[in-house]
C-alpha cells in the first residue's frame, strides 16, 4: 500500500506543528472553513461540538484534536480568525 500523503501543521504562537494525514486535514479544514462560513461567527466550543456530532460516524480520527490542530493551523495560515475579547472565543473567516 502507498504511504498516505502528510501535512506539517502551522501554530500562531509559532510552537511546532504536527504532522498529520493530508486526507483528515483536507476534510477538517472543509468542515471548519464551511461551517464559520454558513455562520459568520461561531464559538469553538459549538463547533467542536457540532463537529462531533457530524463527523463521529464517518472520521477515523479523535474529532475534537483534529478539530483542535487544524483550527490553530487555519490562524497560522491567516485563514479564520479568533475575535479579540470573546469568552467563550469565537472564530471568524479573515478578511482578505
Amino acid at each position: 500500500m502507498p504511504k498516505e500523503e502528510k501535512i506539517m501543521t502551522l501554530h500562531p504562537q509559532g510552537k511546532a506543528g504536527v504532522n498529520i494525514l493530508k486526507r483528515r486535514y483536507d476534510l477538517i479544514r472543509d468542515y471548519i472553513e464551511k461551517t464559520i462560513a454558513k455562520h459568520e461567527t461561531i464559538t469553538f466550543e459549538k463547533l467542536g461540538d457540532m463537529a462531533i456530532e457530524e463527523l463521529k460516524e464517518t472520521f477515523d480520527g479523535k474529532v475534537l484534536w483534529y478539530i483542535v490542530t487544524v483550527k490553530l493551523d487555519l490562524e497560522a495560515r491567516g485563514v479564520i480568525e479568533r475575535i479579540p475579547k470573546t469568552s467563550p472565543h469565537q472564530l471568524r473567516m479573515k478578511a482578505h
